[in-house]
């Protein structure tokens, strides 16, 4: 994984970022082509989430059906300038307006492996909490050391990238702290097992066999 511009072995993590808005949000100072637009991106926000130029290109090209951006000049270089459509500017404006809906319970790796180790039999939860606790403490470890690579973190870059660490940091301090919950709540009941075998009732309705397809008339 990225951390602030820095690959990190630890476990995998699906950091997601709304790459769409953001592309257009920085269309919205000036045109740009789609290198541009990673590098922008990627500066404004640490570096923490690289984006690949395919990615670019295709939500541009989205964006253009949706009549959000339109293709601008082209450079004597050879790049494709990109501009926002007033219908754009108004979306970037909603955008910043509106909270980010993270719905009631967005699903989480870890947290279903861990829940599913407690409720396997035969696996051992105890390895699965320790694992990820370990790889948590080694992420938490990586982003308190990092620094701002570049000259001066006073700078209007260095601002921004110190607040996607401390973003960062809470949420790994956030998944610390259940983590240590959760050894507890194990521990507590050390005398009671969690396992769930498998339900006897079986759910009413399913995708059917093609066999089981009797009523099937050409």
């Amino acid at each position: 994984m990225h951390i602030l511009g820095k690959q990190i072995t630890t476990e995998r993590i699906g950091d997601h970022v709304s790459v769409r808005p953001s592309l257009l949000a920085i269309l919205d100072q000036g045109p740009c082509y789609g290198y541009q637009l990673r590098a922008e991106f990627e500066r404004r926000t640490g570096g923490a989430w690289p984006v690949n130029v395919g990615q670019v290109y295709n939500t541009l090209e989205r964006l253009e059906r949706d009549g959000l951006v339109a293709k601008a000049d082209v450079s004597s270089q050879g790049h494709v300038y990109w501009r926002i459509t007033e219908a754009g500017r108004a979306a970037v404006a909603h955008w910043f307006a509106s909270p980010v809906d993270r719905g009631p319970g967005t699903r989480d790796e870890a947290t279903v492996k861990i829940a599913l180790a407690a409720t396997l039999p035969g696996v051992d939860v105890d390895t699965a909490v320790a694992a990820q606790l370990q790889a948590c403490e080694n992420r938490l470890s990586a982003l308190r050391q990092a620094t701002f690579p570049g000259e001066d973190p006073s700078s209007p870059a260095g601002q921004a990238w110190g607040l996607v660490q401390d973003a960062m940091i809470a949420a790994a301090d956030a998944e610390h702290a259940w983590l240590r919950r959760a050894r507890a709540r194990f521990a507590q009941g050390a005398d009671e097992t969690l396992e769930l075998p498998l339900d006897d009732v079986r759910p009413r309705r399913g995708r059917p066999t093609g066999r089981a397809r009797t009523d099937v008339v050409d």
